[in-house]
């Protein structure tokens, strides 16, 4: 059974309920459309995104080096990506994966080559930000011959071949057969090398697309009315954030009990009084990510509610506390539930208690290595981003997830954007 992941999941099921319900489609798949909770008659937002650019060709050639750099260190001859994010980072190439073969080839020494089908070739030629070499296939003809040949052109006929960490199994046993004195390998030394460390440029993207999601946050929680559902008040921050020039944008929205359970519930649910609200939710700029959790109660909280509130915030405070330079990422994560523990919640990973990790790297994908998580060795380093996202969870009653994401800096970790204030007041 194929997997999905969070924003995968959120698109079908969040998005997936008010699309289907007013028959809206695109080619891009599921459009979520306002419900009738929408924008206020006369209110309008513009778009954020005057003053940031797209990564560059320059840079996206820098990155290649990069790379070609660390197969070097890495006595790896060459590296395959399919379609998805890391082709998109290191040539600007956007393209989707289908049963037909479409790969970037880049090599320890020489130009980056490209395989696609012939049918194809227009329009990955307009897709593509630098280089020419492009080798397409007929139907009635083996791929991974033409990326055989890339190889053989740049003189690589044996040695390590590196995978990215998402290419299906077809790929590597085609690239197998076709290429029997190379031995594949993964392509992970190379691949998070480059990606884990995020430019000024990369940063700025990522700052931008936090921004958005926040000023949507804001506008959307003015509107939040008793008996919306879960649907309308998603419809409401897909709109926001596109108007505000967010793309790609996701909301998972959980209601009272419902926010008991990390990823929501399919039982029924609706804005009622002094229940708990979740909402997480986030857009791409320029194909950089945010991520970000706000919990309230829409309504006088519990004594109760005020204080998990408070705990988890307290959690994302000792977040920023433990992640310093040098320091192992896993031990984030131990801070954290220790502080949890202390007051009656898990032990470890139960519930009553923070069934999930503390915080997940982040970029141009919302999940990415490395993780604040148990046993994480990696030690941070500046230009790692991740999110903070300590969360407490009562099954059958509520749950409590606070979320902005960081990036590390030589003098430590720095939000992108400030911690909710309180369960009164989740936004400044």
């Amino acid at each position: 059974m194929t997997k999905l992941n969070k924003r995968e999941f959120l698109k079908l099921s969040t998005i997936g309920a008010s699309a289907l319900a007013t028959g809206a489609l695109a080619a891009g798949g599921l459009i979520s459309t306002a419900s009738a909770f929408d924008l206020p008659e006369g209110k309008t937002l513009s778009t954020m995104l005057d003053d940031v650019t797209p990564i560059s060709v320059t840079e996206r050639l820098a990155r290649v080096e990069q790379a070609q750099r660390l197969m070097a260190e890495n006595d790896i001859a060459a590296i395959i990506l399919e379609p998805g994010s890391a082709m998109d980072y290191f040539t600007g190439i956007s393209w989707w994966r289908s049963e037909r073969l479409t790969a970037i080839v880049i090599p320890q020494n020489g130009e980056v080559g490209v395989v696609t089908p012939h049918f194809e070739e227009p329009s990955v030629r307009e897709s593509m930000s630098f280089g020419d070499d492009v080798r397409p296939w007929h139907e009635h003809e083996n791929p991974f011959d033409k990326v055989a040949g890339i190889l053989a052109d740049r003189g690589i006929t044996s040695g390590k071949i590196g995978v990215e960490k998402t290419v299906r199994y077809f790929v590597v046993d085609g690239l197998e057969h076709a290429m029997p004195n190379m031995t594949v390998t993964s392509a992970t030394p190379v691949t998070l090398g480059c990606r884990m460390f995020k430019s000024a440029h990369e940063l700025s993207l990522m700052q931008k697309a936090n921004d958005i999601t926040l000023a949507a946050y804001k506008h959307v929680y003015s509107q939040i009315k008793l008996g919306m559902t879960p649907s309308d008040i998603g419809a409401l921050m897909h709109s926001t954030q596109r108007s505000l020039g967010g793309s790609d944008t996701w909301a998972l929205i959980l209601l009272g009990e419902a926010s008991a359970y990390p990823h929501g519930s399919g039982q029924p649910q609706m804005v009622r009084e002094n229940e708990v609200v979740l909402m997480d939710c986030g857009c791409s700029v320029h194909g950089y990510q945010s991520d970000i959790s706000r919990t309230f109660t829409f309504g006088t909280p519990s004594q109760h509610q005020r204080d998990v509130w408070d705990l988890v915030k307290q959690g994302q405070e000792i977040v920023m506390e433990t992640a310093q330079i040098g320091t192992p990422a896993g031990r984030v994560d131990d801070a954290v539930r220790k502080l949890y523990e202390s007051h009656g919640y898990g032990p470890n990973y139960k519930t009553p208690g923070l069934p999930h990790r503390t915080g997940h790297g982040i970029g141009m994908d919302g999940h990415e290595m490395i993780n604040f998580v148990r046993g994480e060795e990696t030690q941070l380093k500046a230009g790692m981003c991740f999110s903070n996202e300590p969360g407490l969870y009562i099954y059958g009653s509520f749950g409590v997830r606070l979320e902005d994401c960081l990036y590390m800096t030589d003098a430590g970790p720095k939000l992108f954007t400030q911690l909710s204030p309180s369960i009164d007041k989740p936004f400044i």
